[in-house]
């Protein structure tokens, strides 16, 4: 099937050159629209009720994206934010699961988002809660944004659907080729889509350490860290995890300022 898409920018241009893009290389989205205000759009997805909405934040205040999200009364649909925000805001995107592509735009990015998109359709359509656990997420990410400060909530997309966690519940974390396992300390385990390098980069390093290429540990489930026959911690649950020569020394002074 394809996702039929709106773009939302206040730019001409812009709205056209991502439409083009989309047409040339994203053949499962079809454009049926755009806008270039809130006003405009609210009225266009109240029309057409698209399954996917293309919104840049900056419209040109950083504003009016979140009040038209906030403002439509029946969010039926997914959002790819368009954005020039870096750093923080690309955390809080992470963080929640949230689609974004980077202005200007990459071909291949915008290529994997759409192929996120209809992922997350076809959970939707699987589990009607996993479309209440993105909105959830959406609001969350208004939230962060906002405020500027992440929460300790992270959604997680994972084989059956969405998931939002709390990070406190989370035992250690474990590199899975380009995806990453997620240990709690309920004995639960789900795998995630995204790297164990972006994990590094949204949790919270006073909390989560990574001590290995492979595994990043939730300190407050440590239980001891061993340096006999190499370089060991041993959780809580009684996993032992190895930690890297190279990673030692700076390890150990985060033990000593915890």
């Amino acid at each position: 099937m394809k996702l039929r898409a709106i773009v939302i920018d206040d730019e001409e241009m812009a709205r056209k050159n991502l439409a083009m893009l989309i047409h040339d290389f994203c053949p499962e989205i079809e454009v049926i629209g755009t806008a270039e205000s809130k006003a405009e759009a609210k009225v266009l997805i109240e029309k057409e009720k698209p399954n996917l909405v293309f919104l840049d934040i900056r419209m040109p205040s950083g504003s009016e994206g979140f009040e038209l999200l906030e403002e439509v009364e029946n969010r039926d649909f997914q959002v790819i934010f368009v954005t020039a925000f870096k750093d923080f805001a690309i955390k809080a995107f992470q963080a929640n699961a949230i689609h974004y592509l980077l202005k200007p735009i990459d071909i291949e990015e915008l290529k994997q988002a759409a192929t996120k998109a209809l992922d997350y359709h076809q959970k939707f359509e699987d589990d009607p809660e996993n479309k209440k656990t993105y909105n959830a997420s959406l609001e969350n990410l208004s939230e962060e944004l906002s405020q500027n400060v992440l929460s300790n909530r992270i959604a997680i997309s994972y084989t059956k659907g969405l998931k939002i966690i709390e990070d406190d519940n989370i035992e250690y974390l474990e590199a899975s080729g380009n995806c990453t396992t997620l240990y709690f300390n309920n004995q639960k385990r789900y795998l995630d889509t995204r790297t164990l390098k972006i994990y590094e980069s949204i949790l919270n390093s006073s909390k989560f350490y990574r001590i290995h290429k492979s595994y990043i540990v939730n300190l407050n489930e440590l239980s001891e860290y061993i340096n006999e026959d190499g370089h060991t911690v041993i959780l809580k649950s009684g996993k032992h995890l190895p930690v890297a020569r190279n990673r030692v020394s700076a390890f150990l002074k985060m033990l000593k300022g915890t």
